[in-house]
């Protein structure tokens, strides 16, 4: 699987423009999303590769789209890196448990995950 369309969801404008800046430098299209529920409408209606999901959002929470998203037909062989303030174990073994695929805890090490992307795809 090749990764070139990655959907970033965080509700912070600062934290999607610093993953935008960075994924794009490294040729990757982007496509944003403020909250969870906006992630699982454009996680069907964009079809992405990969999802970068923070977890603290008003609304829908990052571990509730991920679940949706990777228990639904049309989204579940999508992968999501979770990325998130929630550093404890509890947390990380949550969100894997809820379907993500990697969890790395910001702030992010921009090395370590576009590493991550290209070991997926």
């Amino acid at each position: 699987m090749s990764i070139r369309k990655i959907l970033v969801v965080d509700d912070s404008p600062t934290e999607r423009l610093a993953l935008q800046e960075v994924l794009a430098r490294n040729g990757y299209e982007i496509i944003t999303a403020e909250s969870g529920e906006e992630a699982i409408q454009r996680s069907k209606a964009d079809k992405p590769d990969l999802i970068l999901m923070d977890v603290v959002m008003p609304g829908m929470n990052g571990y509730q789209a991920t679940r949706t998203i990777s228990r639904d037909d049309a989204t579940r062989n999508i992968p999501i890196i979770m990325c998130t303030t929630k550093g404890e174990e509890t947390d990380k073994i949550w969100g894997m448990r809820q379907g993500a695929y990697a969890y790395l805890v910001k702030p992010l090490d921009h090395n370590d995950l576009l590493a991550r992307i290209r070991a997926i795809g």
